[in-house]
């Protein structure tokens, strides 16, 4: 029944912006959504999953992948039920599709302790 729905993403120029939107649906959202940690991942074809960024479920504890550092910015909005992840300077690097995550066991930077999965939306930088 959780299930995540992911929107933006698009095709932009390196240099630019795009904002990433990720949100739960089904009541069981309403009642766990606040106690979980949410993350988002990339992959692009032929290579593994690779973690971008992990929020807790209060916000307090925030992480980044070492390249997107002081470029992305990860947030949540629990009334919502929605995070967010908003891409600033892109590079032809972060090219790839983005998945929204959910993990029950908190923030981690390993895709396997994740439980739910967002639908991935493309994002591509030209250079």
């Amino acid at each position: 029944q959780v299930q995540l729905v992911q929107s933006g993403g698009g095709l932009v120029q390196a240099g630019g912006s795009l904002r990433l939107s990720c949100t739960t649906s089904g009541r069981t959202s309403g009642r766990t959504f606040s106690t979980w940690a949410m993350a988002w991942f990339r992959q692009v074809p032929g290579k593994e999953r690779e973690f971008v960024a992990t929020i807790s479920w209060d916000g307090s504890s925030i992480y980044y992948r070492d390249s997107v550092e002081g470029r992305f910015t990860i947030s949540r909005d629990n009334p919502k039920n929605t995070v967010y992840l908003q891409m600033n300077s892109l590079e032809p690097q972060d090219t790839a599709i983005y998945y929204c995550a959910a993990s029950t066991s908190g923030p981690t930077s390993w895709h396997g302790t994740y439980d739910y999965w967002g639908q991935g939306t493309q994002v591509t930088v030209s250079s």
